[in-house]
């Protein structure tokens, strides 16, 4: 079945998308999803480790995304804020400010508000994306105030912020270069002799204790709080293993330092300490820095969103904020300008930049009456429009919403790492206790220090990280990439489906031809052609059918004056009828011939048999049920579509023609694009089930349509494929939209979900062999084969001379491996269609 976002959503439901602060790995993504669950009336929440976001449908009653954020905070975890300033003239005392703050303290979303007399301004808390600078201004008129308008922090600016994590990548920096400064101070104090023979071991050991504390207490002071928060809930995480291999590293060392006693071999290891804090920040810096690359076209589509708009109003010219316009304001727009929101032209003529939308570079030339889109760039002439879609009911925020959507999303193949992380951290911890008990009692000598420097690289090199964000990474940079070339996806299942279909299915009419049919033959039967034509287009007139439009357009080219027509009735797939003047006319295909069991004649069947058989689709135009003529209708190929259709067959993928017009004329057109399987004479009611034999067949079945009669196949279809031609119904029944009317982007989808799939399961073989690997050989494993001095030199730098991995060394490859999944995502962002 079709997945599309939002399909099956009750009305009376709510979706946002919270911003998620402290998460590093899977165990992280459960305890949070599990948290925000439990909420009061929360039906469905997604944790998205890549984007640090948690998408959540509730029911809109109270203060539901509150309770959201104070569960996230029991748990140990933090969901942003930022703040709003809402200025509101006339806001003069505490009795009228009063009133106010309730009225905004009732919105689901803030938090907190805090009125400032003097400015007549209130400072509002509230969570990113979840209340509307619209909402706070109706907030205020409702309270009796008007005038009011948000300024302070804005935001679009606040979530490009997050997105770049500019602020997460300084923070990091500054603590992974004191960290790596720290650890290479010390382990110089160890390394150069002359130093111990100076002041004496101890005093090395004290000064190393004295750099390394602040390292451990300062620089890790997050994975401390993260890793006692999760101790706190009775939960583990990947800090936790981080916290403890490091602490114990530390604590071990200052207790030989301050007791001077002899505790095992007597040696410090505030060198593995700092390494592991300076080896562990520096990877997720790295890290940090590959994610912030993951959404640069999320940040480029909500970059493209103006901020200000030039508006006229009373007959004056200003500039508001782009979140004040309303529909049918005149909104005027400069040449070189972004166009702040959809409208029609209602002055001037220009050429657009689409290529936000569509992944077309020529700009596509405008006049009055064409309708043009927010974020688009008008390159050359001045124009106004007309605005009729403002805020997020634009076909930019529309777009932004649906590629977060998909980015946030959790695809199916996750599942089976969603389980073993479930399980992992404990699983760790159980091994490194065994490791250490084990080299305890049988281990060389050290025994103790054995035991304890494997019981840390146990610790250390398990990588929950890499098994969470080897799916979400790759999903966040494929839907990234496709937006970027005109293909949405509205969700990781969809994304994950495309790549296991067998067949595709086009709709005829509008998809694979342009949908733009003209009259070619006028046969009339005891009438003049004029005659046929005009009864003919005075029914016509009233249906929104491309066929219908062609008719009526043949008319009028023809200067014909048409009748007036009432009792319009339209039979879909067959026909439509109506009474013309006293005369009941009916226009359709064979279709709705048969079903009147109305005989056409020799001369007729012969005419409707030739103008299939030249792929032209017959239309009897009857009069009072008595045949008057016939007109033949052909519409025309699109240019790309036998481009498109034998791409997908170089795939391996079947493709099959799904039409209401007759056969021959299906067969004609299936013919010249190269189309085996033909699926004709098919009423719009009928399509679906046709999706569905195919599926009964054990195929998965792609459907690409345009039309609303192509909806619910569309939705019955493993993977729904809308372009950008369609109509509402299609876009929003079908798992995936392309922005243009370009079929080959049909194929772009697939291959987009193959490259995108072949990525995850890239990122899922390195993650669980790393750790099935590495794991064993930080226990200790290698001791097994080589044994007391059999490690060959070459290796020896490594894994010493009894076999044994060097904490430090699983400290970084801990850090290379959760920065090589999300660096190997980003080779998606290379894709092209």
């Amino acid at each position: 079945m079709s997945t599309a976002t939002g399909q099956h959503q009750q009305h009376h439901e709510r979706s946002v998308v919270l911003p998620i602060e402290g998460m590093t790995c899977a165990a992280c993504v459960s305890t949070v999803t599990n948290a925000i669950a439990h909420v009061d009336g929360v039906s469905g929440v997604v944790v998205n480790l890549a984007s640090e976001t948690a998408a959540v449908t509730f029911a809109p009653t109270g203060q539901r995304i509150a309770a959201m954020r104070d569960a996230v905070r029991s748990v140990g975890y933090g969901m942003v804020e930022e703040t709003a300033v809402l200025t509101v003239p006339g806001l003069a005392d505490t009795d009228s400010a009063r009133p106010l703050e309730a009225w905004l303290g009732g919105i689901d979303g803030v938090l907190r508000t805090d009125a400032n007399l003097a400015t007549e301004q209130i400072t509002v808390t509230l969570i990113p994306g979840t209340v509307s600078p619209g909402v706070l201004r109706d907030a205020a008129t409702a309270a009796g105030f008007s005038g009011a308008y948000v300024t302070g922090a804005d935001a679009m600016d606040a979530e490009l912020e997050r997105l770049s994590r500019r602020v997460e990548i300084r923070d990091l920096r500054n603590r992974a270069a004191f960290s790596i400064a720290s650890a290479a101070a010390i382990m110089l104090l160890m390394l150069i002799p002359a130093i111990e023979r100076g002041v004496g071991m101890p005093w090395v050991n004290a000064i190393a204790l004295v750099v390394a504390t602040p390292v451990q207490f300062r620089a890790a002071r997050q994975i401390y709080a993260s890793a006692w928060g999760a101790v706190r809930h009775r939960t583990s995480n990947m800090n936790t293993l981080i916290a403890l291999g490091s602490s114990t590293a530390y604590f071990y060392s200052a207790v030989v330092t301050l007791s001077g006693s002899a505790i095992g071999s007597g040696e410090t290891y505030f060198d593995t300490s700092t390494a592991i804090i300076a080896l562990v920040l520096f990877g997720r810096l790295l890290e940090a820095r590959a994610k912030g690359s993951a959404s640069d076209a999320i940040r480029a589509l909500i970059g493209m969103q103006p901020q200000t708009a030039r508006v006229t109003r009373n007959g004056e010219e200003r500039d508001v904020p782009a979140s004040d316009v309303v529909p049918g304001d005149a909104v005027m727009i400069r040449p070189g300008e972004r166009i702040p929101v959809d409208g029609v032209v209602t002055e001037g003529t220009t050429a657009v930049d689409e290529s936000m939308l569509t992944g077309e570079s020529i700009p596509v030339d405008k006049q009055a009456g064409d309708v043009v889109f927010g974020g688009s760039v008008n390159t050359s002439g001045g124009i106004s429009i007309e605005a009729t879609k403002v805020g997020s009911a634009t076909a930019i925020a529309q777009i932004i919403r649906m590629v977060q959507e998909a980015q946030g999303s959790r695809a199916p193949v996750q599942r089976l790492a969603d389980i073993v992380a479930a399980y992992f951290v404990p699983g760790v911890l159980a091994i490194a206790a065994l490791t250490f008990l084990a080299w305890w009692q049988l281990g060389p000598q050290p025994a103790l220090d054995t035991a304890m420097l494997n019981a840390i690289a146990v610790l250390i090199i398990a990588c929950p990280c890499a098994l969470g964000l080897a799916t979400p990474t790759a999903i966040m940079v494929g839907a990234g990439s496709g937006a970027r070339h005109g293909v949405l996806i509205r969700g990781a299942e969809a994304l994950e489906q495309a790549h296991k279909l067998k067949v595709v299915v086009f709709d005829k009419t509008g998809t694979l031809t342009k949908g733009e049919p003209q009259v070619t033959d006028v046969l009339p039967r005891g009438i003049s052609e004029n005659e046929l034509l005009s009864f003919a287009a005075a029914v016509e007139q009233q249906s929104e059918h491309p066929i219908a439009a062609a008719v009526v357009r043949a008319a009028k080219d023809r200067g014909l004056d048409l009748p007036r027509a009432s009792d319009f009735q339209s039979a879909p797939g067959l026909g439509v009828r109506a009474t013309v003047d006293v005369d009941a006319i009916t226009v359709g295909g064979l279709g709705l011939v048969r079903s009147a069991d109305i005989a056409l004649g020799g001369t007729a069947e012969s005419a409707v048999r030739v103008l299939a058989e030249r792929g032209r689709t017959p239309l009897v135009v009857l009069r009072n049920n008595l045949v008057i003529g016939i007109l033949g209708v052909a519409d025309i190929v699109r240019d790309e579509s036998a481009e498109a259709v034998a791409a997908l067959k170089a795939m391996g993928l079947e493709v099959a023609i799904l039409s209401g017009d007759v056969r021959p004329v299906a067969e004609g057109i299936a013919a010249q694009l190269g189309i085996q399987r033909v699926m004709a004479e098919v009423l719009p009611s009928a399509k679906a089930a046709e999706i569905e034999r195919l599926q009964r067949e054990g195929k998965r079945v792609g459907m690409v349509g345009d039309g609303v009669n192509d909806a619910p196949a569309l939705t019955q279809a493993d993977v729904g494929i809308a372009i950008g031609s369609g109509t509402d119904a299609a876009l929003e029944a079908a798992d995936v939209a392309l922005m243009t009317a370009d079929v080959r982007l049909a194929g772009a989808a697939v291959h987009l979900s193959r490259s995108t799939m072949r990525i995850i399961r890239q990122n899922l073989g390195w993650a669980f062999g790393y750790n099935l690997l590495l794991i064993p050989v930080a226990a200790g494993v290698l001791h097994l084969v080589f044994g007391n001095g059999g490690v060959p030199e070459a290796w020896r730098w490594a894994l010493g001379e009894h076999g044994f991995l060097n904490p430090m060394l699983a400290a970084f490859a801990m850090a290379l491996s959760s920065v090589s999944v999300v660096t190997n995502s980003l080779r998606l962002k290379r894709w092209m269609p």
